[in-house]
Order: C-alpha cells, then structure tokens, then sequence
C-alpha cells in the first residue's frame, strides 16, 4: 500500500497540464480584468465629452471698453471651464478663470479692439477641448 502510494505522489504527468490550464486561466483573467478598465476608463471620458454642451445666446461688441461680450449657457450634462478664446485664429485674454455650473449662464469678456463694420471668428475653447464658434460682424 504505501508503494502505491508513494508511486501515486512522485508521478508528475498529471501536474504540467493542471498547471497550464491554471496559468491559461489566470492569464485570460488578468487579461480580461485590464480590457474592462480601459474599457470603464474611455467610455467615462467621452461620456463627459459627449454630454458638454454650450450655446452662446448673444454677442455685443462693446464700443466704450473696446471689448467683446459673450453670454454663454451651459444646457449640457457637465460643468464646463473655458481654456482659451480665440478672435480670427489668435488667441485673446479673457476673464479667467470662467467656468459654468450645469444650467448656468454668465457673460464673457474678450480683451480685443475690434473695428467697426468688420467681421470676426469668435472661437471660445473649453478645458475639455470643445469648440464653441462662429463669425460675428462688428456694428
């Protein structure tokens, strides 16, 4: 009996596949548990992306300061933080830091000395890269 049983532990053939399948498997979970991740991390990404949302309702150009006044209003589903403005491709200063709660809305104040009867690219930039622009033609 104990020859046997001694034969039964020193018999390696059953060990390497048992081995494998349990290094496949651990693999493929490891794997699997990484792609989901990723996976959770992307989606959340352009989910935020997705859901900023902003309109701007009016455009004065102010002839007592020189500046350019924009009101703009947040109908999305995320908080939005203006990065940059841009008048005609070139970037202007701005009141910063300008940011709009969800349904929020508030006036923005571009640092440009524009000319009358001229037409202007107003390009307003969030933190999340979106663009939020159009052509406006001075008075």
């Amino acid at each position: 009996m104990t020859r046997k049983l001694k034969r039964f532990f020193w018999d390696k053939r059953a060990i390497t596949p048992v081995l494998s399948n349990l290094l496949l498997t651990v693999v493929a979970v490891a794997a699997m548990s990484i792609a989901t991740t990723a996976t959770y991390v992307i989606t959340t990404n352009l989910r935020e992306n997705m859901s900023e949302r902003v309109v701007v309702e009016d455009l004065w150009f102010n002839p007592s300061t020189g500046d350019i006044s924009v009101y703009l209003r947040n109908v999305g589903k995320v908080a939005v933080q203006v990065s940059a403005t841009y008048v005609n491709h070139t970037y202007q200063s701005f009141t910063s830091p300008f940011s709009l709660e969800i349904d929020e809305h508030g006036w923005l104040n571009i640092s440009y000395s524009w000319s009358s009867g001229s037409l202007h690219y107003v390009d307003i930039v969030t933190i999340r890269g979106t663009h939020i622009g159009g052509y406006h033609n001075a008075p």
